[in-house]
């Protein structure tokens, strides 16, 4: 069984996903302003991700309990202690949600699982994000050249790292 996960910070708190928060989740996703930057999913898999013991799909609210978002995590069970943030998607811009649940996720990735590195692939044109994590000490790694295909065209990620060492506890 998956262990629960109950995390707070100023203004935000975490939970495990549920299997009735994943309309939510698909409709964050296939948003306009989110779909650019990620790659979707389909229900069945997130589905198979909540039951997955190596993954962890932990939803973002606000303090009146409103869903703002969700985190994916992947390699919890990894012998070398590289936990990948899979995906953060922030459905309210610009109250700065984003900034505040990377840092609680660093915190409980190196603090909380004990982890040496986490990393991150984000998407060449997504300069918002990729300032955002640079500001949080994440360092550029390096580039996966056209690695996927988008109708037509392929298009680039950015591979990101930061070593426990470098984390500073907020």
């Amino acid at each position: 069984m998956k262990s629960t996960i109950s995390m707070r910070s100023e203004r935000l708190t975490y939970r495990l996903t549920t299997v009735r928060d994943l309309e939510m989740v698909l409709t964050q996703e296939n948003d306009r302003e989110n779909i650019s930057y990620i790659i979707p999913w389909s229900r069945d898999g997130h589905v198979t991700t909540l039951s997955d013991s190596d993954k962890r799909h932990i939803v973002i609210e606000d303090e009146d309990m409103n869903q703002v978002g969700y985190i994916i995590l992947a390699g919890l069970e990894s012998p070398h202690q590289n936990i990948e943030l899979v995906r953060i998607v922030i459905s309210k811009k610009n109250n700065g949600y984003g900034r505040e649940a990377i840092k609680a996720i660093l915190q409980y990735v190196f603090e909380g699982l004990g982890a040496h590195r986490i990393w991150l692939d984000v998407k060449e044109h997504n300069e918002r994000a990729k300032q955002l994590y640079l500001s949080l000490g994440f360092k550029q790694e390096g580039i996966l050249r056209e690695c996927i295909k988008n109708g037509d065209n392929y298009k680039s990620l950015i591979l990101m790292s930061m070593l426990r060492q470098e984390f500073t506890t907020p």
